[in-house]
């Protein structure tokens, strides 16, 4: 994606099912847990670079030891950050205590972080500001283990404000709005009432209070608290907890909206954003690997008993398909095959753009996360040459002689590496001319590859804002001279916010959003606006199930390809001497592509929830009213 947006995060869930001293004689070290986290949350660093996070329980320890760890950071690598206090804190506890290094019982109980229960987060921040205390793992401590109550979560809530009313009217006093705030105190408020109706009943069974402690571990249920807690939710979320006493959860949403995918054999239950990040690190088969369903919660007793649980009525599957197109690792086996496809289906409709002269044509790639989709685009437009060669060989095949016959054949599709990332830009001037100069050196091109008889085609994952595209891509390319550049997004038209985890809240980002405007204006249907305007102030106060998305009706009275033309406009400047084209995918090839994840609302406005209507329609009244707030 050359427009950089912040997205989701990621989360990882290790649980141990053998004792430490297990893994110390098989692995050679206790510390086999945490090393394994590291891993996992190194592989899933392509999911949040603003912070990062760890926590870890140690089960059965005594009153007075310590039994939960946390770290948190938002250093420039906080991932190494977090793991280097990890291994200093380590290192000097064994080097103050000698007769720690072989004893896995003293190092259970004296060294921190050597649990059997981990949780790890990876974090791009949308809510709130970039602080270590925004960071995940969020703690909600209480004296009683049960209580307390550690949760990191890939998430955004819709309804945020609505969440915390419910908070201040069970009587709480939440310390802040934040989404993450709200959903860890409605569980905890949920989780206090169940402890203290368990122990109510234990009390009457003539219990001690001492004695009910590892009897209201074992009669939790989970579910239970977790069904009351989530009745209200709209969202999309992959929600990770521990409990203090060992008791540990993974919630997923009812639209499966954010992902989430577990592996169980006896040594370990594991649960993260991404298939093939648990496939590397514990060398898992593709197929041993399974996605948790919606609205289910997978839930593991301190006994190490695990269960997937259904805890909301699943909704129609709309999982992320920008999951597909871009955020998840490419190593994924499905993954990879669904974005060589998704290059495939452009080939069409690239073609109709370069008059199928696939011989005097140069494809490439950028940035380097398109590449996968490249192949797709770069296989179907190598089997047009083909089919090219075949009928020119079948028209001319009574005068060919053999140097005839050896000059079709020879001709090759014509690949190359033509733009290059030369320096992560350091906007340390902020004003304008000065700036845009350097954003347009950002990247560098390769010379002498493309003629001016030329077309160059540009396969991108998405084009969301334009700005990278139109102050640098685009200006670079325009060095080469070719006679054409055709800029190629294997992801459709973002045309609405996504309120659900990626960081796309407002309307006027999007470059699409932007060339609608700019039609209606040109085209005398400016009255549209406000009238739209007023359809979705009229909804304020209306409650969710009645919301409208009325944005729609910015797009309706164009086809997807004046919108292209109009982009392929703000694209060009007076500076840009080549012709350029703008091709998106469709919506319906996406769904070809991407069969299991059709959520698609950032493209067609067709929101999972009904939050997703209220956000939109807030985020237009922000844009006329000139106001730049979030819409959640």
């Amino acid at each position: 994606m050359s427009d950089a947006i912040k997205h989701e995060c990621g989360i990882s869930v290790i649980r141990l099912l053998k004792p430490l001293e297990y893994y110390k004689e098989k692995y050679g070290t206790a510390f086999y847990g945490v090393n394994k986290m590291y891993l996992m949350m190194e592989k899933q660093h392509n999911r949040g670079q603003d912070g990062a996070g760890f926590a870890s329980i140690k089960l059965d320890m005594e009153p007075g030891e310590r039994y939960i760890s946390r770290q948190r950071s938002i250093a420039q690598q906080p991932i190494q950050d977090i793991f280097a206090q990890i291994n200093s804190r380590i290192n000097q506890v064994l080097l103050e205590n000698p007769e720690y290094a072989d004893d896995v019982a003293l190092q259970k109980r004296h060294v921190p972080y050597v649990g059997e229960l981990l949780l790890g987060h990876v974090r791009y921040g949308t809510f709130g500001k970039n602080s270590v205390e925004s960071v995940h793992p969020f703690l909600r401590q209480n004296n009683w283990m049960h209580r307390n109550l550690i949760v990191a979560g890939n998430f955004n809530m819709t309804n945020v404000f609505k969440l915390f009313n419910k908070l201040v009217e069970l009587g709480q006093h939440p310390k802040e709005k934040a989404d993450t705030i709200t959903v860890m105190e409605k569980i905890g408020h949920f989780l206090d009432d169940a402890v203290a109706k368990i122990y109510k009943k234990l009390k009457k069974e003539g219990f001690s209070k001492f004695e009910a402690s590892p009897q209201i571990a074992e009669r939790l249920n989970i579910a239970k608290i977790l069904k009351k807690a989530s009745k209200d939710w709209d969202g999309g979320y992959a929600m990770a907890g521990l409990l203090g006493h060992g008791d540990a959860f993974v919630l997923r949403d009812p639209s499966g909206i954010r992902p989430a995918y577990y592996y169980k054999d006896d040594e370990v239950v594991v649960v993260a954003s991404e298939r093939p990040v648990i496939q590397t690190v514990f060398n898992a088969k593709f197929e041993d690997v399974q996605e948790l369903d919606p609205g289910h919660a997978m839930i593991i007793k301190k006994s190490g008993k695990t269960s997937i649980e259904k805890i909301q009525e699943p909704h129609e599957r709309k999982a992320c398909s920008f999951e597909r197109i871009y955020f998840s690792r490419g190593s994924d086996a499905e993954i990879y095959q669904e974005r060589k496809e998704l290059g495939r289906l452009l080939m069409p409709e690239v073609l109709k753009h370069i008059d199928h002269d696939t011989q005097n044509s140069v494809f490439s790639y950028i940035p380097n996360t398109a590449e996968t989709s490249f192949y797709g685009m770069v296989e179907a437009a190598q089997a047009e040459l083909d089919k090219q060669k075949a009928t020119e060989i079948l028209e001319r095949r009574n005068e060919l002689d053999e140097a005839g016959l050896e000059a079709i054949l020879s001709k090759k599709l014509r690949t190359e590496k033509i733009a290059i990332k030369d320096v992560k830009l350091r906007t340390f001037i902020t004003e304008d001319s000065s700036r845009d100069d350097l954003v347009a050196h950002v990247y560098d091109v390769t010379y002498g590859v493309v003629k001016e008889s030329d077309n160059l085609v540009i396969i991108d994952d998405s084009i969301v804002r334009g700005t990278t595209l139109k102050k640098s891509i685009i200006k670079m390319l325009s060095r080469l001279n070719p006679k054409k550049i055709v800029v190629v997004s294997s992801a459709p038209q973002i045309r609405y916010p996504d309120c659900y985890g990626i960081d796309m809240a407002k309307l006027q980002d999007f470059i699409a959003f932007r060339a609608a405007i700019d039609l209606l204006k040109e085209n005398g249907k400016e009255e549209i606006i406000n009238q739209v305007y007023e359809k979705c102030v009229s909804q304020i106060d209306f409650e969710d199930v009645d919301v409208i998305n009325y944005v729609k009706e910015i797009y309706e009275p164009f086809t997807d390809e004046e919108i292209s033309n109009k982009i392929a406009e703000l694209l060009k400047d007076e500076t840009i001497k080549p012709e350029v084209s703008v091709i998106y995918q469709k919506v319906s090839d996406l769904h070809k592509a991407c069969p299991k994840n059709l959520g698609d609302w950032y493209f067609t406005g067709d929101y999972p929830t009904v939050g997703g209507n209220r956000v939109v329609n807030r985020a237009f009244i922000n844009y006329v009213e000139g106001n730049l707030k979030r819409a959640y």
